[in-house]
């Protein structure tokens, strides 16, 4: 294992959370949680600081899985099927139970789940193709 592919994969992940919850879904997430503009803005660098280590130990646990199949068989579509396959297993369970006892929506589920399981494969696509290198 490398030193740069677990915080190339999170970076890579946060810059798609930032598109998600920006431009691709940012004001109906924005409506489904209740939060403000300055309630967002409060503390941001600590939350995306303390998100950013999280999307290390993500990716450190879906290159632990990458790196168990044979060099030839770490391609971007293998690591993205790893890294798909761990959110299904375990992001989206205890997301569905923390929701349905929260009392979240439907509609906020999906938004977070789509990111959920389209961070993963994307960090689980890029641990494939570096932990080649």
């Amino acid at each position: 294992m490398g030193y740069l592919e677990i915080p190339i994969a999170a970076l890579a992940a946060f810059l798609l959370g930032f598109a998600w919850y920006t431009v691709l879904f940012g004001k109906i997430w924005q409506a489904e949680t209740g939060i403000t503009d300055e309630e967002a803005q409060k503390n941001l660098a600590l939350t995306h600081g303390l998100a950013f280590v999280m999307m290390c130990v993500i990716a450190f646990g879906i290159n632990f899985i990458v790196n168990l199949h044979e060099p030839e068989e770490q391609t971007f579509v293998h690591g993205a099927f790893h890294g798909w396959l761990s959110a299904m297993i375990y992001a989206l369970p205890i997301m569905a139970i923390n929701y349905l006892y929260q009392k979240k929506s439907l509609k906020l589920f999906i938004i977070d789940a789509g990111y959920a399981v389209a961070f993963f494969a994307l960090m689980g696509g890029i641990l494939g193709v570096l932990s080649l290198g």
